[in-house]
């Protein structure tokens, strides 16, 4: 990680100062130098309001300790409705753009993910490049689910090796209370809002042995398309006054089926990745999840055989951000001290679609 006092601008060919015109031009060239992608900044916000469990739980009937038990969540912040979608976003990159010691200026492109955008169209990347003064470049969304954060980074990940970009922001940013049927149990305990960010930066290979990202691989089996899901509001059955009343507006989860199908197919997905990079789960120091609830993160632990201190987790407080989850643990990780220069990490997600995602990366 880049000293978050310090600002630095080192060009990624070793050349002396970053200039991004410069390398974007020297990079539509030929050349033999390998390049890789770096996190070199981490940031996340949590909207201010507390929402705790006797107030998710007191419309089902339900104790507030028993939803604890069951999830692992004890609270939740939900967004005001000030805030949309690239507020929040506007907060976690201003925070990972510090922490990499840079300025908008030189961020080169913005990939971002979300399953609650400000609006239909444009993209909420847009909204957040103009937000944050970022010169043109590309900026787009993508919709994974809780796996968009991992499907974004394997994005800026094959810009930067490509030549594309030198730096670029992704960020995951959700607004699921505005989604959520108070009177389901299986969505109103679990789901808060947040974002999450993480500046990727160009970066010769071998200047730091085997750092940076090492691999992301994404997944999707689209036969599980129903198992979490807005039916309401596409073309298909379009937003109308008639529909606004109707169930299918809210998020709606067959969490049974959902938390077994994450357990399996994130612990096969894990040891591949492993296996295919040759190294065990002794050699990990960190584990990074989506934080869909605390049975599902202790479920994955106990499959794979890692104690749970392993696990970086910050559902307790954050509750189910969905795409947003990965990242918001991650700068919690990062800040609190406990990811450490090369440490190895192993990231993953699962999601709707369904969709699923795993990465390795050396700190």
């Amino acid at each position: 990680m880049v000293n978050c006092n310090e600002v630095r601008r080192v060009d990624p060919l070793g050349n002396g100062p970053y200039n991004p015109a410069a390398y974007a031009m020297s990079s539509r060239q030929p050349r033999h130098v390998m390049i890789h992608a770096r996190i070199v900044g981490t940031g996340s916000y949590l909207p201010e309001r507390v929402v705790s469990n006797a107030e998710v739980a007191g419309t089902l009937g339900i104790d507030p300790s028993t939803v604890t038990r069951l999830t692992g969540i004890a609270e939740r912040r939900w967004a005001d409705p000030s805030q949309a979608s690239s507020d929040l976003a506007v907060e976690a990159c201003r925070r990972a753009m510090d922490a990499a010691g840079i300025a908008p200026s030189s961020v080169e492109a913005i990939v971002l993910s979300t399953t609650s955008p400000d609006m239909a169209f444009p993209s909420t990347a847009c909204l957040l490049q103009r937000k944050l003064g970022c010169p043109g470049g590309p900026a787009f969304d993508l919709s994974a689910s809780c796996s968009g954060f991992l499907y974004a980074l394997s994005m800026a990940d094959a810009m930067v090796r490509s030549g594309q970009v030198t730096q670029c922001l992704v960020v995951a940013t959700e607004i699921k209370s505005r989604t959520l049927d108070p009177n389901d149990a299986d969505t109103a305990l679990l789901f808060g809002d947040g974002a999450g960010a993480v500046v990727v930066r160009a970066e010769q290979a071998g200047a730091q042995p085997n750092g940076g990202i090492l691999g992301l691989r994404i997944h999707a089996e689209g036969a599980g398309h129903d198992l979490i899901r807005i039916p309401m509001g596409g073309s298909r059955t379009p937003a109308t006054e008639a529909t606004f009343s109707r169930p299918g507006t809210t998020l709606r989860m067959r969490g049974g089926p959902l938390f077994r199908l994450a357990v399996k197919k994130l612990n096969q997905a894990i040891r591949d990745l492993l296996k295919e990079f040759g190294v065990t789960l002794d050699d990990v120091a960190h584990l990074v999840l989506h934080q869909a609830n605390g049975r599902i993160l202790s479920s994955l632990a106990a499959k794979l055989g890692l104690p749970v201190s392993k696990l970086c987790s910050v559902i307790e407080r954050a509750g189910n951000t969905s795409s947003a989850s990965v990242p918001v643990a991650l700068d919690y990780a990062v800040r609190s001290g406990r990811i450490r220069q090369q440490d190895l990490v192993v990231l993953g997600s699962f999601g709707g679609g369904i969709t699923w995602a795993t990465g390795l990366i050396r700190w």
